[in-house]
């Protein structure tokens, strides 16, 4: 017996029943969701990308309003990438968006406008991974190929009883071994979708209506009582906050604002020029330091004009905008991509982090 057929794990119950009886579930029971009336690559592809870490109900008018703008692949590739960043704007974690538009640019380029079905090309474009070549070969083109996103995590730790944390590496390798075990042959992509709908609406985090799930006399958490116990939740650790001070500098009616290097959180999208107090530092001397750092403008640190909170998924912050005179100098985009000096009225058509935009939304009320 070979090594990979020892360590695989192996189900305790006959996976024909399990999967028919989910399969079974998912055809009275499944949402009906738009990326679910298709059978286009492109908007199955789309619809995965945006669902990573982000609640259905959110995505939904995010996709609709991309496809409206973005039609199909080609549409995407050809687009500059800050029109896909604008319309991409409030659903976060940008790197998915750009990911998407470089991996439509090469399919175009490198595949004549064809998604390639194989799990192994799909993992060579970028920003693909594990998860999302799995769910673009199973439910687009039938690919016998498991998925494991948080839903799935959860029901197979309760399924199986996986008492180890689903965050460590050795954990990870069995989860996905056991999600390859179940997936079938006949409709791969129904039964991870059913999966994954079994997690969002039945077995979910916090009380999982376990007399309402298809598979609760597979499932041994169910048997031993531990079903609210699992999977193991690691201890968090507590959340950093990070003050920020960010500069409304103007000059003859317009504002400056700056383009952040692809390379970093949020890239490619535009911001006010700042960044955060060093400590015991004050917000006005770290604004103009970081302007100067970024630009290498001097300027003038007038009023407070709002500030907002946001939290992204490790930190949090608050942003205190200033207003900010600089009747002459140049900038030079020293830690930024790019710059422009932009009338209030038409910051709307850039591309913005969720914190920027509240920042410009409070203007009419805080200009003054």
């Amino acid at each position: 017996m070979s090594q990979s057929n020892r360590t695989r794990p192996a189900a305790s119950f006959p996976l024909s029943g399990f999967r028919r009886r989910l399969l079974a579930w998912f055809d009275r029971s499944k949402r009906d969701l738009p990326w679910r009336r298709t059978r286009s690559a492109y908007r199955i592809w789309l619809a995965e990308v945006m669902l990573q870490q982000t609640q259905v109900e959110t995505v939904i008018p995010y996709y609709r309003r991309f496809l409206r703008r973005f039609p199909s692949l080609r549409a995407l590739a050809a687009a500059p990438l800050d029109d896909v960043l604008a319309v991409w704007a409030g659903l976060g974690y940008y790197s998915r968006a750009r990911s998407l538009h470089a991996a439509a640019r090469t399919i175009v380029d490198e595949r004549r406008g064809r998604i390639p079905r194989r799990l192994d090309d799909l993992l060579a474009l970028p920003g693909v991974g594990r998860y999302t070549a799995g769910a673009v070969a199973s439910i687009a083109f039938g690919v016998r190929a498991p998925v494991v996103d948080g839903n799935v995590t959860r029901v197979l730790c309760r399924v199986f009883n996986v008492a180890s944390d689903p965050t460590a590496a050795r954990t990870k390798s069995r989860l996905w071994a056991l999600a390859a075990d179940l997936v079938p042959a006949d409709r791969p992509g129904d039964f991870n979708q059913a999966m994954m709908e079994l997690g969002s609406t039945v077995c979910t985090p916090a009380d999982p209506a376990c007399p309402r799930c298809p598979v609760s006399g597979e499932c041994e958490a169910f048997r031993l009582g531990r079903q609210r116990s699992l999977p193991r939740t690691p201890k968090r650790k507590q959340t950093p906050h990070h003050d920020v001070a960010v500069g409304l500098i103007r000059r003859r009616g317009k504002l400056l604002i700056t383009k952040r290097p692809l390379d970093v959180m949020l890239g490619g999208l535009w911001e006010f020029p700042g960044g955060k107090r060093r400590r015991g530092e004050s917000l006005e001397a770290a604004l103009r330091r970081e302007v100067r750092e970024e630009t290498g403008l001097d300027v003038q640190v007038g009023e407070h004009a709002v500030s907002v909170k946001h939290a992204y998924s490790h930190f949090r912050v608050t942003l205190h905008a200033f207003w900010c005179a600089c009747p002459r100098g140049r900038v030079r985009p020293v830690k930024c991509d790019a710059f422009k000096w932009v009338r209030p009225d038409d910051l709307a058509g850039y591309p913005f982090p969720a914190g920027s935009v509240r920042i410009i939304e409070a203007l009419p009320q805080v200009r003054p």
